[in-house]
């Protein structure tokens, strides 16, 4: 009895793969327009060699404009030429045809969720870190030899082999198996009938690779640059302004932020480093890639009266272009003004943990220590009125564990014995600047019982190494502002306020205030500053994540030279608080000129005397 036709799928090369998930992508992910705009954009600078259609680095970087001076240009290339050749990692890196650039757009812009939906977050963080990785045997084991001492050997970040990236075959040791599964890559060969062609081999082993520590930062530079970048903006305009200032504020800021991936002690970044990072601390980090390589599905330039001749190309008959919408001609600017703390750069460090939604173009300076006042009362005065949420920054010299002069002996003096070392060595106390903040989504108030705020608050340190504390479900405790007699006195975050009453507390016997396990706390005056961190945690905020940090405690303590109050919000809040700050002062001048009624300022004075609120044992009085 003969056999009937086979009903196996038919094998499929993996560069047919490879096309056929580039138009599924190209289906699912674009709207005819979009897809016309992209094709017209490659098609219009590719460069042809045996009718292969492509895009060098030069040309990349050209389009999207990346500046020479933060030399950023190969690792985009280099990020490219990886996630083209998705899903096989074997075939990196790839050629940046027609099929290859619309895969990397699509995965950088995050597109590729309306195909390849499972734990897309997770996937395309993986998928980014894949394509900054070098891989080589010998990566954990010169990680090992550095801390010990001893020189690593790294591999050569810009070389690659006949293998691509992905060098790494199966090995009899005593690391375990991945855990990840490879859903986006089982996904997509999945809807193609490839699953065998993953199971032979198209697995890329995460765990033999690491982020140079150069190549990081550069890319960090070139992302705290760009952090504002909306999907029709130039990025020249942010690299006119890379004077040598700003230069060395990116490169400083970006120090800040890789210390917290420590590199200050590893050769470079490992993956499970890279994601807990990631998560915990930068969570928007590459977010300013996703609009800088929408860029590529804008087309002004293009004339809609010209039919465009490649056949695969869209027809403009069926889907003319739609010009964009015209910029502002006057935007409102990224950041009103320059504070102390605050610049661009810093601004761009906190949108990698507050949606920048929140900041560019919002934030409008309420308080600054050093032009309105060291003191509670300007504090109030200045902030208590703006009705959306506010930004606090702080920044200091760490003082040594042992007080060597009397003014730093009066914030110990106000303080239990320190018992927890600083963060920073004391050799390096005089010369090291803290800089700590705190996002608080609701008004201030005066804080006599309760603390404010809600689970929507963040602590945290920009400098010199960043940090993110979230809020926790332990403790409602998040921020007090409290003036003397009340205990604790000052501003502070994640510290509760005593049961005990105010007679109890004696300053040279009893300290005014025990910090929380996680807390900062600025003094009543407003000179000194205490952040508190206690591995356990147990308070209202969660200790650190970052993996150089985990289960250790410090306290560093510092002397404030600068803070800063920065309201998050538009015109009608800014309005809302002009209003107030009106009515007061209406309210103000109104009991300054109290009439009462006689005509006579000596009978008015009389009339005082004789109620008892000036005159005798009485120094005088406001009326």
């Amino acid at each position: 009895m003969g056999q009937g036709p086979s009903s196996e799928p038919p094998q499929l090369s993996l560069e047919q793969l490879s096309h056929a998930l580039a138009q599924r992508f190209a289906q699912k992910c674009y709207t005819p327009l979009e897809l016309y705009c992209f094709t017209s954009v490659f098609r219009s600078l590719a460069d042809s060699e045996s009718g292969v259609k492509y895009w060098s680095e030069g040309t990349l970087c050209r389009f999207l404009e990346l500046p020479d001076a933060l030399g950023a240009s190969s690792i985009i290339f280099s990020m490219a030429t990886y996630l083209g050749a998705f899903p096989f990692p074997s075939q990196a890196p790839a050629i940046l045809t027609f099929d290859a650039l619309l895969k990397v757009v699509t995965i950088i812009t995050g597109r590729y969720s309306t195909v390849l939906s499972k734990r897309g977050r997770e996937m395309w963080l993986r998928e980014l870190y894949r394509s900054l990785a070098v891989y080589d045997r010998g990566v954990q084991q010169g990680m090992e030899d550095d801390a010990k001492g001893k020189k690593p050997s790294l591999p050569d970040p810009t070389s690659t082999n006949s293998q691509g990236f992905a060098v790494d075959t199966p090995e009899e040791d005593n690391e375990p198996e991945p855990t990840e599964d490879e859903e986006l890559v089982l996904a997509a060969l999945d809807s193609m009938d490839a699953i065998d062609v993953f199971k032979q081999g198209e697995q890329s082993n995460i765990h033999h690779s690491i982020i140079p520590t150069d190549n990081l930062l550069k890319l960090t530079e070139l992302l705290l640059l760009i952090a504002p970048i909306d999907p029709q903006q130039k990025v020249s305009e942010f690299a006119s302004a890379l004077h040598d200032q700003r230069t060395e504020e990116l490169r400083v800021v970006a120090g800040n932020i890789l210390s917290a991936f420590g590199t200050d002690h590893n050769p470079g970044v490992t993956y499970r480093t890279f994601l807990s990072v990631i998560t915990s601390s930068l969570p928007y980090f590459f977010d300013g890639l996703r609009p800088l390589f929408e860029h590529f599905l804008f087309a002004p330039e293009l004339d809609p009266s010209k039919r465009h001749q490649d056949s695969e190309a869209p027809s403009l008959e069926t889907h003319p272009i739609v010009p964009p919408p015209k910029p502002v001609t006057d935007p409102e600017p990224i950041l009103r003004e320059v504070g102390e703390i605050l610049n661009l750069t810093v601004l761009s460090q906190l949108s990698f943990f507050i949606r920048g939604s929140e900041l560019f173009r919002r934030l409008r300076p309420l308080y600054n220590a050093n032009t309105d006042g060291f003191s509670m009362g300007s504090f109030s005065k200045k902030v208590f009125h703006w009705r959306a949420p506010t930004l606090l920054l702080v920044s200091g010299r760490l003082l040594p564990d042992h007080p060597t002069d009397p003014h730093e002996r009066t914030l110990s003096d106000k303080l239990p014995p320190k018992r927890l070392p600083s963060s920073i060595p004391d050799n390096q106390a005089p010369s090291t600047t803290l800089t700590f903040g705190a996002y608080i989504p609701v008004p201030w108030k005066q804080t006599h019982k309760t603390c404010f705020s809600d689970s929507s608050s963040i602590l945290f340190q920009l400098a010199p190494t960043h940090d993110v504390f979230a809020a926790s479900n332990l403790s409602t405790d998040h921020v007090y502002f409290n003036r003397p007699p009340t205990h604790p006195s000052g501003v502070g975050f994640g510290t509760p306020l005593p049961h005990q009453s105010a007679s109890s507390y004696n300053i040279h016997n009893s300290p005014l205030f025990r910090p929380g396990p996680v807390s900062l706390h600025l003094d009543d005056g407003l000179e000194f500053g205490v952040f508190t961190h206690q591995s356990e945690g147990g308070g209202s905020f969660l200790p650190s994540r970052l993996p150089g940090r985990k289960g250790k405690s410090w306290q560093d303590r510092f002397e404030i030279e600068s803070l800063e109050v920065w309201g998050c919000g538009g015109d009608e809040e800014a309005e809302a608080q002009r209003k107030e700050w009106a009515w007061q002062e209406r309210e103000a001048e109104a009991r300054r000129r109290v009439n009462l009624g006689t005509g006579d300022l000596d009978a008015d004075r009389e009339l005082l005397r004789l109620a008892g609120l000036i005159g005798g044992e009485r120094s005088g009085g406001s009326v």
